[in-house]
């Protein structure tokens, strides 16, 4: 039997993955976004980033693949593994992308693995945040066990209509060091 805080998390997703949102106004939020964290000041310190291609109401990260490859960044995205594990994988262009079984783009087996440790600052999805930076996933777990061995900067994305007060949580979710929406910057700092 899940526990009431599997079941509170699970009726969330439903409600946010139906979050209604038009195409324009998907297209402006995302804009709004990605420039507040294309203009974050603690971007410019980080040299090696793992970002990840927004599905869904996420939103779309694919443009800062080559703002943040033009600025010297040396990118990596999520690569899923069995038993629900990711590794970071050296992006080399989308000719070396495959979708994986989410339908997500990730780089292909030839793409150069990374070690958490090289990384400076990841990118964290979420389907939606709270105030304190925690988040509510697709439910796979793959980023609350890669975030566990995490020390570097964590930021996030969310939509203003998707941050609550407080989202349901358990003893390994960790929250994100910088959230940002359209309007706000938290910062646990």
């Amino acid at each position: 039997m899940p526990s009431t805080i599997t079941a509170e998390k699970a009726a969330f997703r439903k409600v946010v993955k139906d979050f209604p949102l038009t195409k324009d106004e998907k297209a402006r939020s995302d804009a709004l976004l990605l420039q507040r964290f294309l203009a974050l000041p603690r971007l410019e310190e980080c040299s090696s980033l793992l970002l990840y291609y927004g599905v869904g109401q996420e939103p779309d990260t694919s443009p800062l693949l080559d703002r943040l490859f033009s600025r010297g960044k040396t990118l990596f995205l999520p690569r899923c593994l069995p038993g629900g594990q990711m590794e970071a994988c050296r992006y080399r262009g989308t000719e070396h992308l495959v979708l994986n079984s989410f339908g997500i783009p990730e780089p292909d087996g030839d793409c150069p693995v990374v070690s958490r440790k090289e990384l400076s600052l990841i990118l964290v999805p979420g389907l939606c945040f709270d105030k304190n930076g925690f988040r509510l996933g697709h439910g796979g777990g793959y980023y609350d066990r890669y975030l566990s061995g995490f020390n570097g900067l964590t930021v996030a994305l969310c939509r203003d209509p998707l941050l609550f007060p407080i989202l349901p949580r358990e003893a390994h979710d960790r929250p994100v060091d910088i959230l940002l929406t359209e309007t706000k910057s938290l910062s646990r700092f």
